[in-house]
């Protein structure tokens, strides 16, 4: 059974829906055949019976064929399916007649007229919802079930059954086609609506990194800004005092050096921010990112007071990365945050029950969790990530805490000072 679960925790969200609608419909054709091709062998005899089950066999397979054409083009994977659409009418059309026809003219029977009605009302229903599906206007979906309705009464009727039967047997397969079709058409509606938001998530997360990469280089224009244009006019001031033999050029250009060392370092500073991660930021963050994805997200602890802000700066990464990796990778209905100070070394734990969600993205050296592994190992942390029991995923930082300097450490003599 693990590998079928996989296969389902692989999955998207909306490529899930999708597998679920597809497969419900499949099993209307399904039970189709074994509600009224496989009983209705006994009561029509063997040669009829066969025939019946046959018959419906065909319809069955057309109806499976059609649904997996008509949910490939409402995902704009092929043209629309008119062929299909077209010959699952005629044959439900043609064999519905047969069937009513067999019910009032053929061998008297209770069990033979349960069987033919039985092919003729499950024919009729099934075959008008499943032709929905592979229509856009939600009226021709409903109009086409109403149009078999209105079939069925003719049919009836012109073969001698009184109008009122024949207005029952109509309502009944209006009822039932109406049904389906409705089915049909909220399925595709609800299969549409899962796809655009998953694609509107999708535009958001790519919208805030390109917010965050204007805010990075609206920073980096303020810092550079003003620095480059002071270099590049006190420059060209030295290079007219050069030119006049003017000992002041050097002062100039000993200026020029000192605006260039200070913009390097004022880079280095805006980088460094732009790259360290604040952790109770982060834990907020992430929390309030999961909550409104869907994901309910608990933090258990809080930031121990004093705590280096190199090892700050590491849980925070890790935290982004793991709430990153839930929703990217997997389908995690909950996550839990964990952080705890045991031992001398501060603990973060990660854990979800979407084990997707902990598989480490492809990409280059240095990304994902092997980038955190490497971004850890730098102060001797460490990163174990993988599934565990009942299909959950834990991901677990444990980085050591400097030993702080005690008393009895402290030089208690100026021998020892001097020493």
């Amino acid at each position: 059974m693990r590998g079928p679960g996989r296969w389902w925790r692989r999955k998207t969200t909306p490529e899930k829906v999708e597998t679920y609608t597809r497969w419900s419909f499949h099993f209307f054709a399904v039970m189709e055949f074994f509600s009224v091709g496989l009983t209705s062998a006994a009561p029509l005899g063997p040669r009829l019976g066969t025939a019946a089950m046959l018959v419906v066999a065909v319809h069955a397979t057309l109806c499976f064929v059609t649904v997996s054409a008509a949910v490939d083009w409402t995902r704009g994977r092929r043209p629309q399916p008119t062929g299909l659409l077209w010959a699952l009418a005629a044959v439900t059309a043609v064999i519905a007649a047969a069937a009513i026809a067999l019910a009032e003219h053929g061998p008297e029977g209770e069990g033979f007229d349960t069987a033919a009605g039985g092919v003729f009302g499950v024919i009729l229903i099934f075959g008008p919802g499943i032709i929905a599906l592979g229509v856009r206007d939600r009226r021709r979906a409903f109009g086409i079930a109403g149009a078999f309705a209105a079939g069925t009464w003719i049919v009836t009727f012109a073969i001698g059954a009184s109008p009122l039967t024949a207005l029952f047997t109509a309502l009944i397969v209006l009822a039932g086609g109406m049904f389906i079709a409705f089915t049909a058409v909220f399925s595709v509606w609800l299969l549409d609506a899962v796809y655009e938001l998953d694609e509107a998530r999708e535009t958001r997360a790519r919208l805030a990194v390109a917010e965050e990469r204007l805010r990075f280089g609206r920073d980096l224009h303020d810092v550079m800004g003003r620095n480059l244009a002071v270099i590049a006019l006190k420059s060209e001031l030295a290079v007219q005092l050069a030119q006049r033999g003017r000992p002041e050029a050097v002062a100039q250009m000993v200026e020029v050096q000192r605006l260039a060392h200070e913009s390097q370092r004022e880079v280095r500073e805006v980088v460094r921010g732009y790259r360290e991660a604040d952790l109770g930021s982060e834990l907020a963050g992430a929390q309030g990112v999961l909550t409104a994805a869907g994901i309910d997200c608990t933090v258990t602890g809080a930031v121990p007071a004093g705590l280096p802000a190199g090892v700050q700066s590491a849980l925070g990464w890790v935290v982004r990365e793991a709430a990153t990796n839930v929703l990217r990778h997997g389908d995690a209905r909950w996550c839990e945050v964990r952080l705890s100070t045991t031992e001398g070394r501060v603990v973060l734990s990660v854990e979800n029950d979407g084990v997707a969600g902990g598989q480490e993205p492809s990409g280059p050296p240095g990304s994902g969790i092997a980038g955190l592994r490497e971004r850890l190992a730098g102060i001797d942390g460490t990163l174990e990530a993988g599934p565990v029991d009942q299909g959950r995923f834990r991901l677990t930082a444990r980085i050591p805490l400097p030993v702080p300097t005690t008393p009895a450490d402290a030089p208690t003599s100026v021998s020892e000072i001097t020493r």
